[in-house]
């Protein structure tokens, strides 16, 4: 079926000419004459069924349906143009696609990124925030670095390592103590996080308590989020201590307590099958698996 799309050479034009309110200004930017915009817009107008400028003597001004259009026209064509100039700018390049669990993608996997392109100039890899599953079909997405279980129907799964979280806070809320008992962090404020909504009855339960408000308490849904509330004294964060290595080394946050529990999510690669042969993700996934094996030998029980 024939797409009903007006021609690529009027939207520019019009696009131009909304912008400016001038078919003139246009012109001069487009490198065309006034007359070649006029008809561009003309036949744009004719296109649609509707005008869109107002005509006076004293110039043009967007009718409202023509404002309403220009907005959306240029959104649609910045998104061309930049597909367009990353298409242009690969020159023969492989990139990735990389889906990544914000505060893990920052201070995990990034300190480590340099080594991949040292390994791998070739390869291009970006990185865009998820915190939650998706569907590899309907996003732009090659692979995905993701806190959970690895049943993602159609893909390929790889264990990178479990989170083993411990309870953090300010200095000032250890009030001179070395830790807290457990029964002490209960009285607290407990930070949670979002994605994690079970974590401190997890680990009360592995503690053998029972707290009552171990839901409550404010939501976060970055661990940085929860870092930087804690640092300020207003309560009590579960955080993997790899995630805030230099908060804990600087001694701006302090273990509050030295156990953690474990859970049965972890960190996965994820690659759909579709993906699985593609060299550039082949490079990539083999590196990172031996960073992350690395990492577990260097930091055992992770």
């Amino acid at each position: 079926m024939r797409r009903k799309i007006p021609s690529t050479a009027a939207l520019i034009a019009f696009e131009s000419a909304a912008r400016h309110e001038s078919f003139t200004k246009a012109a001069d930017e487009l490198s065309l004459t006034q007359s070649a915009v006029c008809r561009q817009i003309a036949g744009l107008e004719e296109f649609l069924g509707l005008a869109l400028f107002r005509r006076s003597r004293r110039g043009v001004k967007l009718s409202e349906a023509g404002l309403a259009y220009s907005r959306r026209i240029a959104t649609q064509l910045d998104a061309v143009e930049r597909d367009t100039l990353a298409v242009m700018g690969q020159q023969g390049a492989m990139a990735i696609e990389l889906a990544v669990v914000p505060t893990f993608g920052t201070q995990w996997l990034l300190p480590r990124l340099k080594d991949f392109q040292r390994l791998h100039p070739e390869v291009t890899v970006h990185l865009t925030n998820r915190t939650r599953p998706f569907l590899f079909a309907d996003t732009e997405f090659d692979a995905a670095l993701y806190f959970g279980d690895a049943d993602w129907s159609g893909t390929e799964s790889h264990f990178l390592m479990h989170e083993y979280p411990l309870p953090v806070c300010s200095p000032a809320l250890l009030e001179g103590e070395t830790h807290l008992d457990p029964a002490h962090i209960a009285r607290l404020p407990l930070l949670q996080q979002s994605t994690r909504r079970y974590a401190w009855r997890q680990w009360f339960g592995a503690r053998g308590l029972s707290v009552p408000r171990d839901l409550s308490g404010p939501r976060y849904e970055l661990f940085s989020m929860l870092a930087q509330a804690a640092m300020h004294a207003m309560g009590v964060a579960l955080i993997p201590p790899f995630l805030i290595e230099r908060e804990l080394a600087e001694g701006r946050l302090v273990v509050a307590s030295p156990h953690s529990f474990h859970s049965d999510k972890a960190y996965y690669l994820i690659i759909p099958e579709r993906k699985v042969e593609s060299a550039a993700l082949r490079a990539f996934r083999d590196w990172l698996l031996a960073q992350a094996g690395d990492y577990r030998a260097a930091h055992p029980g992770s």
